[in-house]
């Protein structure tokens, strides 16, 4: 039995190995879908002046983008959150996560600004609550300011037209049914 063993440990790690190579490490499910967005109290990017993360998302369908100007993959998706903010089609709140408020401005100086409100997180504390990993990422929050999908990586148009504005779309007309019903 003792020669066996260590096929036997070959065996199980490889199909661990084996099991996680065909997984999408985009796709990994959040625990916050379906719960309230995190309610803290934040600093606004531009006027310094604080309020609550649910204070901005209640009432409105908002995609929240988590970024920073030292993300490399956040400048690549840039582009596409300027065509979204372009078609007016949902309130975009950015979170600008681990950076200093210098690089932020400089990024979309450069770059464009399609969020209408900025967070300011330097320590991360928002980042944290919300799971953030990695930048960057992306959330649907509907009127309520309930979390109903989010993104880990770069927004692309496929993405936004397959995933997003579907779910965008849905959620107004949802609560449009609810104000009239």
């Amino acid at each position: 039995m003792g020669k066996f063993l260590p096929l036997v440990a070959f065996i199980v790690l490889a199909w661990f190995l084996y099991d996680g190579l065909g997984r999408d490490t985009k796709k990994l499910p959040s625990p916050l879908i379906g719960k309230p967005f995190p309610n803290l109290e934040v600093e606004d990017f531009n006027t310094y002046k604080h309020y609550t993360t649910q204070s901005q998302l209640t009432g409105n369908v908002t995609l929240v983008n988590v970024w920073a100007s030292w993300c490399v993959t956040c400048r690549a998706e840039h582009r596409m959150l300027m065509e979204i903010a372009k078609t007016d089609s949902v309130q975009m709140l950015g979170i600008n996560y681990k950076d200093t408020r210098k690089e932020g401005q400089v990024f979309l100086d450069r770059l464009g600004n399609p969020y209408e409100k900025i967070v300011f997180d330097q320590t991360g504390k928002l980042g944290l609550e919300l799971g953030v990993y990695a930048t960057p990422e992306t959330f649907i929050v509907d009127r309520q300011g309930i979390i109903r999908d989010k993104r880990i990586g770069q927004l692309t148009p496929q993405i936004w037209k397959e995933r997003f504005l579907p779910l965008i779309q849905q959620l107004k007309i949802s609560a449009k049914t609810n104000t009239q019903g």
